[in-house]
């Protein structure tokens, strides 16, 4: 297997998984309308009506005050400089005391924007067990195929390799996946390769391939446990979590949200919760997810932010993912740059087993 430069999506620098070329991609575009709001052609200048409520409210006081001094100026002529002395004390503790007042009715009318501005009350939505599960195959269904390019920070110790990682993912529904790790320079720190119920694992910096079982990744040793949580991280964001034909659930409202209880047989033929789901009650989605051990303890915990909307934009799903391991190992953020899904995959997107 041939380091980062000859891997790459597409052959040379530049490729679409290469790190240098990673800075120049993703960047948001800007607003469609850039200009200041008190630019000439902006819509808040030109349509007053369009204005926030502070800035009409400025431009009121603004009148006011130049009318103001436009009629001092007109009720008190020129006098001289002794009558002008005897009275700057007295001018200048009536301009303190306009100023407080002054100050004090502008705090005012300014929260009173705020006070009465309408609010929008959150509907919760409402939803059965049978709607949830169907939700979750339908999510899995949805994705065929996927790449992406994500940086991980890595805290505790949980990943020996690397404190920071930029990485790279290809998928191919229903269970092909390839997860590569670099370094900021380029530089192969490790690839994942998962197709069925065989994966491998290659370290160049440390020249050792692993090969097993993911149900039984004990030969890997310390190393099993940052690419198990890996696994389970990217089944949420794919999808891959849906409920199984042996599984059962039970549907628990917390507030503003629900809590799927994910039951499976156990090795005494008693069920067992093995996962518990959390869904946000505004647009069902998965933002928190516990996996549980055999005995019922947390193995660890997901949770799932910043949905962005992929593809042709019905697609919607988790651009940051923070892994905390139940173990008391350390944590895991990953942050995705880029999604692509649902395009062709090559032959070297997927590396054979």
């Amino acid at each position: 297997m041939s380091f980062w430069p000859s891997r790459m999506l597409k052959k040379g620098r530049g490729s679409w998984d290469d790190p240098c070329a990673r800075a120049t991609r993703g960047l948001r575009r800007p607003s469609l309308d850039a200009r200041s709001w008190d630019h000439p052609s902006h819509p808040l200048k030109s349509d007053s009506s369009l204005r926030p409520c502070w800035t009409n409210f400025l431009s009121i006081l603004r009148s006011s005050v130049n009318l103001s001094r436009a009629d001092a100026v007109e009720a008190h002529p020129l006098v001289s400089s002794d009558v002008i002395g005897g009275g700057r004390k007295e001018k200048s503790r009536t301009s303190l005391v306009s100023t407080v007042v002054f100050s004090m009715l502008t705090l005012t009318l300014l929260s009173g924007c705020a006070l009465f501005a309408p609010h929008e009350e959150v509907q919760l939505k409402k939803a059965t067990v049978e709607e949830l599960t169907a939700l979750l195959s339908q999510r899995e269904a949805a994705i065929q195929t996927m790449k992406g390019l994500f940086s991980a920070k890595v805290r505790g110790g949980i990943i020996p390799i690397a404190s920071r990682v930029e990485g790279s993912l290809y998928y191919r529904r229903p269970s092909a996946m390839r997860l590569r790790g670099f370094t900021a320079v380029g530089g192969e720190l490790f690839e994942f390769v998962q197709a069925g119920d065989q994966f491998r694992l290659r370290l160049p910096t440390m020249g050792r391939v692993l090969s097993g079982n993911p149900s039984d990744m004990s030969e890997m040793g310390k190393l099993a446990r940052p690419f198990q949580l890996s696994v389970w991280a990217m089944g949420g964001l794919l999808g891959t979590g849906k409920i199984t034909k042996e599984e059962t659930v039970v549907l628990v409202e917390e507030g503003d949200r629900y809590r799927l209880e994910v039951f499976g047989p156990s090795p005494n033929g008693a069920p067992s919760m093995r996962r518990q789901l959390w869904f946000e009650r505004q647009a069902l989605h998965v933002v928190r997810e516990n996996r549980l051990t055999e005995s019922g303890a947390v193995e660890a915990t997901i949770q799932y932010e910043d949905f962005r909307a992929i593809g042709d934009g019905h697609l919607l799903r988790p651009f940051q993912i923070l892994l905390e391991d139940g173990k008391g190992q350390g944590s895991v953020q990953v942050t995705f740059h880029e999604m692509i899904p649902n395009q062709p995959l090559t032959a070297t997107d997927l590396a054979q087993l």
